[in-house]
C-alpha cells in the first residue's frame, strides 16, 4: 500500500487520466489518446495514488491491470464522468429528449404481475423515462433507498420496526387472495371449499412472505390441514409448478385474470376476511416524484379499485 500523504481534495485531472488508462489498458495507449506524453501520465498516476494511499494498477505484461481498489476508483470514475457529460450536453440542450432513470426496488417477495402493473403507468409519462427494476431482499433495497441509489421500493410490507432508515411508507392499496388450480382439481375442490381443502395438496409461499403468515392463520382458523408439498421464495417458480399440476396455490385477486391465463389454472375460492397490501416506500413524506405519483394515482384509481 502506498503511504497517503496529507489530506488533499481529489485532483479530477489526475483521476480522469487514471479512467482514460484504465479504459485503453495502458499508459502508451491513454497517452496516444489524450495528446500527451507517457511521462506526464506516469507522473500524474503515482501523484493521484500517493492521494488516495492505494496502488490502483499493477503490471500485467505490457499492460496495466487494475487493483481492487483500482476497480473501485474506475466504478466512481465512469459515474463521474458520465454525470460530467450529462451537464455538459443538459447544458447545451442536447438532452430534452434523454429518459430520465428511475430506478425501482422491488422486493424479492412482491408477486411480479402486480408489481409490473403498478410499474406500468410510470412508463407512459409526457417525459420518457428509463425504467431500472433492481430485485433483492427489502433490508438491502431499503439501505439502497437511504443511500438514494433507488427512488422507490415496492413492497409486500411496510418498513420493518428497528429498520433505521429514513423513509416512508405509502399505502398503494390492497386486495383479496385468492386460491387457484389446474382446471380439473379447481372444479371438484370447489365443492366444500374451504373445507375441502382438508389433506389437499398445497404449495406455499417462503416463511418470510406476508401472504405465508396470512394462510397459516387462514387454516389455523377454519381448522383445515392441507397437505404442504412444496415451498418456495421465488413466486414465479411456484406458479409454474402450480401450472404443472403439482399442486394449490395462493396469489392475490386483483391478478387473478392474468394468472388463469398465464398458467393455465381456475380459481378454487377465495381467503375470506384476508387482504394483501401493498405499499410504495420512499425517501420523501410526500410523495414528489412524477412517475411514483402516476403509480400511486393508478394503484388507487384501478388496479386496488374493487378494495377501496
Amino acid at each position: 500500500m502506498v503511504k497517503p500523504a496529507a489530506p488533499l481534495w481529489l485532483n479530477y485531472h489526475h483521476l480522469h487520466y487514471f479512467w482514460m488508462v484504465a479504459r485503453e489498458g495502458s499508459i502508451a495507449a491513454a497517452a496516444r489518446e489524450l495528446h500527451l506524453g507517457v511521462p506526464t501520465i506516469s507522473t500524474q498516476l503515482k501523484q493521484l495514488e500517493t492521494s488516495l494511499g492505494e496502488k490502483l494498477f499493477r503490471r500485467r505484461g505490457r499492460g496495466m491491470e487494475l487493483t481492487e481498489a483500482g476497480r473501485v476508483v474506475q466504478r466512481y470514475a465512469d459515474e463521474i464522468f458520465s454525470i460530467g457529460r450529462e451537464l455538459v450536453d443538459s447544458l447545451q440542450g442536447r438532452a430534452r429528449d434523454r429518459p430520465v432513470e428511475f430506478r425501482v426496488g422491488v422486493a424479492d417477495v412482491m408477486p411480479k404481475v402486480i408489481a409490473h402493473d403498478l410499474l406500468q403507468p410510470a412508463l407512459s409519462l409526457d417525459d420518457p423515462i428509463r425504467l431500472i427494476c433492481r430485485e433483492g431482499h427489502p433490508d438491502e433495497l431499503l439501505a439502497a433507498l437511504a443511500l438514494h441509489q433507488l427512488d422507490l421500493v415496492l413492497s409486500d410490507a411496510p418498513i420493518p420496526p428497528g429498520v433505521e432508515v429514513r423513509a416512508y411508507n405509502h399505502v398503494l392499496g390492497e386486495c383479496g387472495i385468492a386460491i387457484f388450480a389446474v382446471g380439473r382439481t379447481a372444479q371438484r375442490l370447489r365443492k366444500g371449499f374451504p373445507g375441502s381443502l382438508e389433506g389437499a395438496p398445497f404449495l406455499l409461499p417462503g416463511a418470510r412472505t406476508v401472504l405465508r403468515r396470512t394462510l397459516e392463520h387462514w387454516f389455523d382458523g377454519l381448522g383445515v390441514r392441507p397437505r404442504v408439498v412444496g415451498e418456495f421464495d421465488d413466486g414465479a417458480l411456484l406458479k409454474v409448478f402450480g401450472q404443472a399440476g403439482a399442486g394449490l396455490f395462493a396469489a392475490p385477486a386483483a391478478a387473478e385474470q392474468v394468472v388463469c391465463r398465464r398458467y393455465g389454472v381456475k380459481r378454487v375460492g377465495y381467503v375470506e376476511g384476508y387482504t394483501e397490501r401493498f405499499y410504495a416506500i420512499t425517501g420523501e413524506r410526500r410523495i414528489q416524484h412524477p412517475a411514483v405519483a402516476a403509480i400511486s394515482e393508478a394503484a388507487r384509481g384501478s388496479l386496488f379499485v374493487e378494495s377501496t
